[in-house]
């Protein structure tokens, strides 16, 4: 979705953008060796960049996901084309194998900072196989060792300064790291956020929470009804939640334009999640309309959300937080007319389609001048 949104931002811009994309599919059809060797270095993803590059001259080549198919080989053809190279980082891969910094439902960051994420092959962090884990491991040494990922790189951008810093850890160069959050183009609504429910949107699994949210619930004993959207692999919990209570209700999937109304006529958002997260586009949509947040105080969510001003920071994991959280917001009128007022205002602030493109374009001009100067001392 971002990847689509920042290419159809820039158009309407005037700017002139072509993509190039791969589908992990296509792993099935490949050898063992050809997916190790694709790993370290697709020699095919190098020639295609390159001759489509050879057709147009590009100012900067902005890359979203290498693994397991492109591998930095295209930052080697980008270059060699004489375009900057910028990074968008999504996840946490450059420091851990399964790009979660979370293992057995809790956060971890056992390779964060080491030289090569062996541990994580001990543990099977990547598809759940020691095999796998193992070339992934060695392709992220390797490419450290050679310097591909100082050196190759212009510019990263990075979602949060939450994510920076972890990224440092990792090793990325500080200097190169850019901060630029996702965004969403979405009107305002009428009024502030006067609804009479809490809202949940996202995936039915532990990582977000979604046992911390019905436990909660049975503490608040119906004060106010909770509706949840999403599917997922605790789905089963739900379902005997909504059968032992009328406070809460379920629909497993509505389209876009239904949850942004779902949204508009709810009181809070509420994201309960256990582990660091990317950037969630719902937290961003919910600013949009003018929805508070209660959320988790953990990794990208209390970078994103400021505590008191967008809405209130709990305890991850902790149902009894949670839903005193929830009864103060509740007997708080006032605050929650505040947080809704102040959650639009930082949308617009940072998060309209506005905010992002010069943001982007920052980052272009500083990847541009990098590859420059790169090319003058050669």
């Amino acid at each position: 979705m971002v990847f689509a949104a920042e290419a159809d931002l820039l158009r309407q811009y005037g700017h002139t953008v072509h993509t190039y994309t791969v589908r992990n599919e296509a792993i099935d059809d490949m050898s063992r060796f050809r997916l190790l060797t694709s790993t370290f270095w697709n020699v095919e993803s190098y020639r295609k960049v390159r001759e489509l590059l050879s057709s147009f001259r590009a100012d900067v080549v902005h890359v979203h996901n290498t693994l397991p198919l492109l591998s930095p080989s295209v930052y080697l053809a980008a270059r060699a084309e004489g375009a900057a190279v910028v990074q968008t980082i999504h996840n946490y891969r450059f420091a851990c194998l399964n790009g979660l910094l979370r293992r057995d439902g809790m956060v971890c960051e056992q390779c964060l900072g080491k030289v090569a994420p062996w541990a994580g092959v001990t543990h099977r962090c990547y598809r759940d196989s020691r095999a796998a884990s193992l070339v992934l491991a060695s392709s992220l040494l390797f490419h450290k060792i050679r310097g591909t990922y100082a050196k190759e790189v212009d510019a990263y951008i990075v979602l949060t300064d939450f994510a920076r810093e972890k990224m440092v850890a990792a090793g990325l160069p500080r200097e190169r790291l850019h901060v630029k959050p996702n965004f969403v183009d979405v009107p305002m609504r009428n009024a502030a956020s006067s609804g009479r429910h809490a809202l949940y949107v996202g995936r039915l699994s532990t990582e977000k929470g979604v046992d911390t949210l019905l436990e909660a619930w049975r503490h608040l004993e119906g004060r106010i009804p909770l509706r949840i959207v999403g599917d997922g692999p605790l789905a089963h919990l739900v379902a005997d939640a909504v059968r032992r209570t009328d406070s809460i209700s379920w629909h497993s999937w509505l389209p876009r334009h239904q949850v942004l109304k779902e949204m508009s006529n709810a009181a809070f958002l509420v994201l309960p999640s256990t582990w660091y997260e990317g950037f969630p586009m719902t937290m961003v949509e919910a600013m949009a309309v003018g929805l508070p947040i209660i959320a988790s105080n953990i990794g990208n969510l209390a970078a994103i959300l400021r505590h008191g001003v967008t809405g209130l920071l709990f305890e991850p994991g902790n149902a009894q937080d949670l839903s005193e959280t929830v009864l103060r917001i509740l007997g708080e009128p006032g605050l929650l007319r505040a947080l809704s007022e102040q959650a639009r205002a930082d949308y617009q602030a940072k998060y309209t389609p506005q905010a992002n493109y010069d943001t982007l374009i920052r980052v272009y001009e500083r990847a541009i001048a990098i590859a420059g100067e790169r090319s003058a001392r050669k």
